[in-house]
């Protein structure tokens, strides 16, 4: 099942090609949201390697993305993107439906 609400930017779908190319047995990355973190929820970043039943799969290039029912409702609209600064490197989530999120993008609340 490939779901157009959740979007990756070229960037991220480099890179997760790269780190998934490297994992033995792994096939895509996922993201998955919890409760926790300075703003409410947080977003969970794992190597998987085979899609659940209930997951939604986003796939750009040679990346693929999987995310949980649950979480694809926080996550619904949100571009994934991977952000190489001076400060680091991370994967960012912009999320339309997150009203305040903390200074380090990993949590928000709705």
């Amino acid at each position: 099942m490939t779901d157009a609400s959740v979007t990756l930017s070229d960037a991220a779908a480099k890179r997760i090609a790269a780190i998934v190319g490297t994992e033995p047995g792994k096939s895509a990355l996922r993201v998955s949201v919890e409760g926790g973190g300075c703003s409410g929820f947080s977003y969970k970043f794992d190597l998987a390697d085979d899609a659940q039943d209930d997951d939604t799969v986003v796939e750009k290039n040679d990346a693929k993305v999987l995310i949980d029912s649950l979480s694809l409702v926080y996550m619904a609209g949100s571009e994934i993107d991977f952000v190489d600064s001076l400060l680091g490197q991370s994967f960012q989530i912009k999320n339309p439906n997150a009203v305040a999120s903390c200074g380090c993008g990993t949590s928000f609340s709705i």
